[in-house]
């Protein structure tokens, strides 16, 4: 069914367009790549994604079962709670909470999901602050930063 990708298509031009605006809001920087330039990127990816779906949408295409799309929303819940809590837990325990739970709802088992989380955001975090000289936030661990 068209409409279906067409209708998915605008829902995700909102949120890009939202998502854009967001990263606009970023305060300069003086590093070569601002805060904002990542999040400028997946937006153009985004919106041009979404105006395919919408002009040239799948004609077989059906919305998922029930199960499917509740553990979309979850994924979607997840996501805006990291987006909430990033600045005042920081990066480190944020991205360790969402990514274990993440990989739980994907059937991992819970100890390994967080350890996983727990490696993901540390290798990512020192990738970000000493690899590329960008900072991020280390919220609750912000003892770490004197050290």
């Amino acid at each position: 069914m068209k409409s279906n990708d067409r209708i998915f298509g605008l829902l995700m031009l909102v949120l890009a367009v939202a998502y854009g605006w967001g990263a606009t809001q970023f305060s300069e920087s003086s590093e070569a790549i601002g805060p904002g330039a990542f999040p400028i990127l997946l937006t153009v990816v985004l919106v041009l994604s979404s105006l395919y779906l919408i002009v040239k949408p799948d004609p077989g295409s059906k919305w998922p079962p029930a199960r499917t799309t509740l553990e979309l929303l979850i994924a979607v819940v997840v996501l805006i709670a990291y987006v909430l809590l990033l600045q005042p837990l920081g990066f480190i325990i944020t991205t360790t909470l969402a990514v274990g739970t993440l990989c739980c709802r994907m059937g991992a088992a819970p100890v390994r999901a967080y350890v996983v989380g727990l490696i993901a955001g540390i290798v990512v975090y020192f990738l970000f602050t000493i690899g590329l000289d960008l900072s991020l936030p280390l919220g609750v661990l912000r003892v770490l930063e004197g050290s």
